[in-house]
């Protein structure tokens, strides 16, 4: 049995260790927020933070997870997600608008450890988060945009 906290609940799952985490997110937990794009961790569509970091959610063995704390898109908080999301909406980010879970819970990261990005910290940042539609411009603009709106 695997006990996490997810998005501030504490949760159990009592099934295959190496169910990968996304599926119970999207399957047992009933979250669909958090998207699968590929099942080999190449696209980010699946990202979740664990433990406060960015995590591939879908190569993650469920068993790995035991006493860890799992924030989902659903969950996510804090100045920095605000500040994400509302720039997000504002610069109108999403084009299909399926990766874009996975691309706010890494800009959040992002923001968490470096509140001034520079283009290539975030083109670093994001390198993983594959977007079909290329807003990756949008997306760029949109993280310089919401760490100015943390800086007042």
């Amino acid at each position: 049995m695997v006990t996490f906290t997810l998005n501030g609940e504490q949760r159990t799952f009592d099934g295959d260790p190496d169910t990968p985490l996304l599926w119970v997110i999207r399957d047992f937990e009933k979250l669909t927020g958090t998207k699968y794009g590929c099942g080999v961790a190449q696209c980010g569509a699946c990202t979740v933070h664990l433990d406060g970091m960015p995590r591939r959610s879908c190569i993650t063995p469920i068993a790995m997870i035991d006493g860890s704390d799992v924030v989902t898109i659903e969950g996510i908080s804090g100045k920095e997600a605000e500040a994400v999301q509302a720039a997000w909406k504002g610069l109108d980010v999403p084009q299909c608008g399926y990766c874009q879970s996975g691309q706010i819970m890494s800009a959040v990261a992002l923001l968490q450890i470096l509140p001034k990005p520079t283009d290539d910290e975030i083109d670093g940042a994001m390198a993983g988060n594959l977007c079909r539609c290329a807003t990756y411009h949008r997306i760029r603009a949109a993280i310089h945009n919401a760490a100015k709106s943390m800086e007042g």
